[in-house]
C-alpha cells in the first residue's frame, strides 16, 4: 500500500527528502522557483503603479503650471503693459513687464522639477529581495 502524502510544508521549513524521488524535489523546486517569480514580478508591478501615480501627479502640476502661467502672462501683461504705458514709452513698459513673468515662469519651473526629481523609478523592494534569492536558494537565511 502507498501512504497518503503528509502535510504541505510551509516555505522556510525543513522538507524531509528522504522518500521523495528526484523527479519530485525537482518538480517542487521548480513550483516554488515559479511562486517565486510570479510573487516578485507582482511586487514590482505594485511598485511601479505607485511611482507612476506620483509621476502622474508631478506631471499634472507642471500642465496646470504652464496653463496658469499662460493666462497670467496673457491678461496681466496686457494689464500691466498698459498701465505702464501710460507712464513711460510702450516698448520699455512691454519689456519690464516680459522680466517680471520671466522670473515668475523659473519659479514655477523649478518646483515642478523639483517633484519630478523625487520619482524614483527603480523598484526597491523588488530589487532587494531579488538579492536575497541566491541566498536563499543555498539555504541561507537574510
Amino acid at each position: 500500500m502507498t501512504q497518503a502524502p503528509g502535510p504541505v510544508p510551509r516555505a522556510g521549513e525543513p522538507v524531509d527528502v528522504a522518500d521523495n524521488s528526484v523527479g519530485e524535489l525537482l518538480s517542487n523546486v521548480m513550483k516554488d522557483l515559479s511562486t517565486l517569480v510570479r510573487q516578485e514580478v507582482e511586487l514590482a508591478k505594485a511598485e511601479v503603479k505607485a511611482e507612476a501615480g506620483k509621476a502622474a501627479k508631478g506631471a499634472g502640476m507642471l500642465g496646470g503650471a504652464g496653463f496658469a502661467g499662460y493666462m497670467v502672462v496673457l491678461f496681466l501683461s496686457i494689464a500691466l503693459w498698459q498701465g505702464l504705458a501710460n507712464v513711460m514709452d510702450a516698448g520699455w513698459a512691454a519689456l519690464i513687464v516680459a522680466v517680471v513673468w520671466v522670473i515668475a515662469g523659473a519659479v514655477l519651473y523649478a518646483t515642478g522639477r523639483r517633484e519630478v526629481r523625487r520619482i524614483n523609478p527603480k523598484p526597491e523592494r523588488t530589487v532587494e529581495t531579488l538579492q536575497q534569492v541566491p541566498d536563499a536558494l543555498k539555504g541561507e537565511r537574510p
